[in-house]
């Protein structure tokens, strides 16, 4: 065939060495898709690093996708909206403080936003609270309620503010919509014994509350192999997020945040860089969530 018996070797062993890889590959993404089901391909890569270069594996972005798509691991974006906002009510609306403010250590800015989440077994939905510290994307704080009363917002700052020493919270801003969890008595009390500052969206436009809103995406679009997150019944609900939100905050990387996890970027201090990049989606090859 033109080729001499140790070149035809040589390559056998090399097919075999990538072949190695790739299953090698395949198995840490399965691992990782376990529990963040629909996380993007960038992010995706960005986790595994580590564990690549652990096995002395050395792979680019574009064979990194080819793999995933030739093994049905792309996961394409779906979505679906429930209105969990009410801001037609008797209580004070907020001006918004966080307009063009960038914060350099964690607990100077507090994000909040609520989504639903769907029950197989039961009719209807439970609720997600949750709030997130602006400058790490660290989830501090979140409530899985039953309803959309003020109790499910409450419970989730509650245990944003024991993550925080005593005087750590004064002037901290938490930002939020004009929604009546937020405008009510009670958690408007909570925040000023703290002596936080309370900022609020203004025109009811998303783009004011981006951050929060980008959380919920993430955790609703990269953590289920549904169309939105869906549980059996509330407590498998409760049993879940749990998991999911430690996986976040733990092994999930953020380009808005040097390609660190949540929870290394709240021990820091500084600005973190940014690492945005805009990449052409290849034709006929669908969308993908790339949070």
């Amino acid at each position: 065939m033109g080729y001499s018996k140790q070149a035809y070797y040589k390559q056998r062993q090399y097919r075999q060495h990538k072949a190695f890889d790739e299953y090698l590959i395949v198995g840490l993404i399965e691992k990782k898709r376990k529990v963040w089901k629909r996380g993007s391909g960038r992010n995706l890569l960005k986790s595994l690093e580590k564990d690549f270069e652990e096995h002395g594996i050395q792979i680019g972005r574009d064979k990194f996708f080819d793999i995933l798509r030739s093994n049905g691991l792309l996961k394409p974006l779906r979505r679906r909206k429930v209105s969990t906002t009410n801001s037609y009510h008797r209580y004070h609306k907020y001006p918004n403080l966080i307009r063009d403010k960038i914060p350099l250590k964690a607990n100077e800015i507090w994000v909040s936003d609520i989504t639903y989440l769907w029950l197989r077994d039961q009719p209807g939905f439970c609720y997600l609270f949750l709030i997130t510290d602006l400058y790490s994307r660290k989830i501090i704080g979140y409530s899985v309620s039953r309803t959309l009363e003020t109790k499910g917002a409450l419970a989730g700052l509650s245990m944003a503010m024991k993550g925080a020493a005593p005087g750590q919270l004064e002037n901290c801003i938490h930002h939020s919509d004009r929604g009546i969890q937020y405008c009510s008595d009670r958690y408007v009390a909570t925040l000023l014994n703290r002596k936080m500052l309370i900022s609020m969206t203004e025109r009811g436009d998303p783009l004011e509350n981006t951050v929060a809103e980008r959380v919920n995406k993430t955790i609703k679009e990269e953590f289920t192999d549904d169309k939105e997150l869906s549980f059996r019944d509330f407590e498998e609900a409760r049993k879940e997020i749990k998991k999911f939100i430690h996986f976040y905050n733990t092994q999930r990387p953020h380009r808005s945040i040097g390609w660190l996890t949540p929870m290394e970027a709240y021990q820091m201090e500084g600005e973190l860089r940014r690492q945005w990049k805009n990449y052409k989606r290849r034709k006929n090859k669908g969308s993908f969530a790339e949070a």
